[in-house]
């Protein structure tokens, strides 16, 4: 898979922690992704939320607002965290083109980076927003696992999903986007996975985990395909995906595919229905 050949190869040598300084890094992942197709300055049509400074490398939340422009729809969203060991941090594409949409991803931080968001409307126009994330210096990617391995393995792929109206959402991001595309509703899916990088030690054997992730996300609103996301080794651990969602939507179904095969399932209907 092209995500996978490009991206465990990235560990670039940085120099100062100024946005600038990290300009190289996005240049050449800029022409390793799209070669020399035009990436338009989304503007306010792509609002990334993220921590200046996270607190917590290993589990970091950004949020993205992303509108089409001019009455254009949405094939795709994919975010780039650009030092990251795998750049390519998540793939969000749509089973039905959307005007607008909304996720929020529980993220590992390997390091202060660059954040850059891609859309790409149906007719093959990119956009391009930018943030930038300051970590702890943790390098998370390869920090020891919060669990142990073997307790995590047993409850891998079980999966929650919660579903809340949009205004009432924990961050501002969410109720910006509740209030301009009302009825909308949240869905909260939380997937048990270790998300094992492939960077990490085992603190016993002192041996490399091997590499383990939730490579598939796939989104079904009342039974029809909505959107399918594919993960990296940037997801964090016990990885929380949001998105925004049609306010009539009546069930919600989830099924998840990681780097070993394992496919694991779950079914949310609202009361009532």
């Amino acid at each position: 898979m092209r995500i996978k050949a490009i991206f465990l190869a990235s560990a670039l040598a940085l120099t100062t922690p100024a946005f600038a300084g990290y300009e190289p890094s996005w240049s050449d992942l800029r022409v390793a992704l799209y070669g020399d197709q035009i990436l338009i300055p989304a503007g306010n049509d792509i609002v990334i939320d993220a921590p200046y400074r996270t607190d917590n490398d290993a589990r970091t939340q950004i949020a993205v607002d992303v509108t089409a422009p001019n009455g254009k729809v949405l094939e795709s969203v994919t975010l780039i965290l650009d030092e990251n060991p795998m750049p390519v941090s998540a793939v969000f594409n749509f089973d039905e083109p959307l005007p607008r949409f909304f996720f929020d991803l529980s993220m590992r931080i390997n390091g202060p980076t660059p954040v850059h968001v891609v859309a790409k409307t149906t007719e093959g126009q990119l956009l391009v927003g930018e943030g930038f994330v300051k970590t702890s210096g943790q390098g998370a990617c390869s920090a020891p696992p919060g669990t142990d391995p073997d307790l995590a393995l047993a409850t891998l792929g079980e999966i929650q999903i919660g579903i809340t109206d949009m205004d009432a959402g924990k961050t501002p991001l969410d109720k910006l986007v509740g209030l301009l595309n009302k009825p909308q509703k949240r869905v909260d899916v939380d997937i048990n996975h270790p998300s094992h990088s492939g960077m990490q030690m085992d603190q016993i054997s002192l041996l490399f985990i091997p590499m383990r992730y939730v490579e598939n996300v796939q989104i079904d609103l009342d039974g029809r395909g909505f959107v399918n996301m594919t993960g990296s080794i940037s997801l964090s651990e016990n990885p929380r995906m949001s998105l925004a969602v049609p306010g009539d939507t009546r069930s919600v179904d989830v099924t998840m595919t990681d780097t070993d095969g394992t496919v694991s399932t779950a079914h949310k209907a609202l009361a009532g229905f």
